[in-house]
């Protein structure tokens, strides 16, 4: 409904003013006459049209972040917990929320609320806003009557991985950055340096060096080709996009990532405390093993490492133990399993999946806190090289030209 601004007068004829919301300006005029106020004037408010918001509702380009995600499971856990309705909770977390999709989602779910299904059903309808694990962790819940744990539980789980995703985001800043400035660099150096001292060597007509020809070749291909390097890089960005996208694709990448040089080691070790977590987790809460695993699989976020969490769910189907099924996935360190096969005997696997999830987690934080002494390095290098390479191309020549005209 439309926004409208009013003025008007009180009961006791003092002027007052605002804005309420309303079909039309009778119908405004009607509910502010029931407050006991007159209406003065009563104006419409035009809401400005935001060309970015169109698009995103258009193609459904709107997403939650983690931040948005652990803040709505706060205050759903305050507000169960102090005895609040669920449809009274939702509609007073919607007062205080800005994301479209979020808002929608939640009317939704109120919606169907009243309609008398449970929140399970009713969040399953939003897997842009709630994952397996989260409607998982809601339907034991619901069917324990312990909601305010499980969402409890689901914060405490949030507020980990955002941590640490927030720590690999920060270590991997500095290095991103140097690296898209020596990429820059490089480009304006090519398009507008080198020429200039191509014009220079071609005046004076000097014998050049391989080097200085690189540049100079590479110079002349980037200011003829610039547009066709431009229309390759974003088709092959578009055609790698929709690629990933496909499970081929999404499988080939992920498999790709937890193997790259030294961040992968940390992402692969991000991802096991992930699913350490959400298994010790869903186990705590009373999933079966073999739905926890499934539901886990659908939740981690890496394909390849879903792929073995889905034949660790098959061997536990075919009878096989968890630490044997663990053990032939080969996605567990040695130390780990022997961690898998302890907890297994003695009967305690929530405990132990907890530990192995802390043991990943206190791994990861080292790792990331020396990232940027490995990265630096290479970052040096780089760097290093570049200036090589434009003071033997560039520099050399020059200097030659000095001394023929000092003789």
């Amino acid at each position: 409904m439309p926004n409208y601004a009013y003025k008007g007068r009180g009961r006791n004829g003092q002027l007052v003013d605002g804005e309420i919301e309303g079909v039309s300006n009778s119908g405004v005029a009607t509910v502010l006459m029931d407050q006991g106020v007159t209406p003065i004037s009563i104006i419409e408010k035009k809401e400005q049209f935001d060309v970015f918001d169109a698009i995103k509702d258009k193609f459904d380009l709107y997403s939650i972040s983690i931040e948005e995600q652990l803040m709505f499971t706060r205050q759903m856990t305050a507000l169960i917990r102090a005895g609040i309705p669920i449809t009274r909770a939702i509609a007073g977390i919607l007062e205080s929320i800005e994301n479209p999709l979020l808002i929608k989602a939640l009317n939704d779910i109120s919606d169907q609320l009243e309609s008398g299904r449970n929140l399970a059903i009713a969040c399953a309808r939003h897997p842009k806003v709630f994952s397996n694990l989260y409607i998982s962790m809601i339907q034991v819940g619901e069917n324990t009557g312990r909601l305010d744990e499980a969402f409890a539980q689901m914060g405490e789980y949030i507020d980990r991985n955002r941590r640490i995703s927030n720590n690999i985001t920060t270590a991997l800043r500095y290095p991103t950055t140097v690296m898209i400035a020596i990429s820059i660099a490089m480009v304006i150096v090519n398009l507008f340096v080198i020429p200039q001292f191509a014009s220079f060597f071609e005046t004076n007509r000097l014998e050049l060096p391989w080097q200085t020809l690189l540049l100079l070749n590479t110079s002349e291909f980037f200011i003829n080709y610039w547009v066709h390097l431009l229309v390759l890089f974003f088709g092959s960005f578009v055609a790698f996009k929709r690629y990933i996208n496909t499970p081929a694709g999404r499988l080939w990448w992920d498999k790709l990532v937890i193997n790259l040089p030294i961040v992968g080691s940390i992402l692969h070790r991000a991802f096991m405390a992930c699913f350490a977590r959400s298994f010790a987790m869903a186990y705590s809460a009373g999933v079966p093993i073999v739905l926890a695993m499934g539901v886990i699989s659908r939740s981690i976020g890496n394909e390849y490492i879903s792929s073995h969490d889905n034949s660790m769910r098959e061997g536990i189907e075919r009878g096989d133990t968890l630490t044997r099924t663990a053990n032939q996935t080969g996605m567990f360190t040695p130390v780990v399993m022997q961690m898998f096969a302890v907890g297994e005997e003695a009967g305690n696997l929530e405990e132990m999946m907890t530990f192995i999830a802390d043991f990943y987690e206190e791994e990861v934080d080292y790792d990331v806190k020396t990232l940027s002494d490995k990265l630096e390095p290479l970052i040096y290098v780089a760097i290093g090289g570049m200036v090589l390479v434009l003071a033997l191309g560039i520099f050399v020549p020059m200097w030659d030209i000095t001394q023929l005209a000092g003789r």
